[in-house]
């Protein structure tokens, strides 16, 4: 049975950095594409990032420059680095991936950037 599971969350400073990680267990995660999702409150959920099977990555504009997405298929386990904070970034963030033919979630980690 594949999960994931989202950690590193948490209170950070605005300027700030936090860095998450998303443990894939139950299956090899060797170059699978991998999305970070974030929602706020009274918010659709929106994609942060993402790296391609190629390594390929995209950003949102909102944070471009600022965070990077990695993974490190020896550890089966993705990762979001962010830097400069800032308030807009509270949101609860999810990770996802593709697996074979099936996209798996974790559960989520919250994030509350606050002086």
């Amino acid at each position: 049975q594949v999960q994931l599971k989202e950690s590193g969350g948490g209170l950070g400073q605005p300027g700030g950095s936090l860095m998450l990680s998303c443990a894939v267990s139950g299956s090899r995660f060797v170059g699978n594409p991998m999305d970070w999702y974030r929602q706020a409150p009274g918010k659709e959920r929106e994609l942060v990032a993402s790296i391609s099977s190629r390594g390929i990555t995209n950003y949102a504009d909102s944070v471009k420059g600022r965070f990077t997405i990695s993974r490190d298929n020896g550890k089966n386990t993705g990762y979001l680095q962010m830097n400069n904070l800032k308030p807009e970034d509270t949101a609860v963030y999810y990770c996802n991936v593709m697996i074979g033919v099936r996209l798996y979630w974790g559960q989520g980690t919250q994030v509350t950037v606050s002086s």
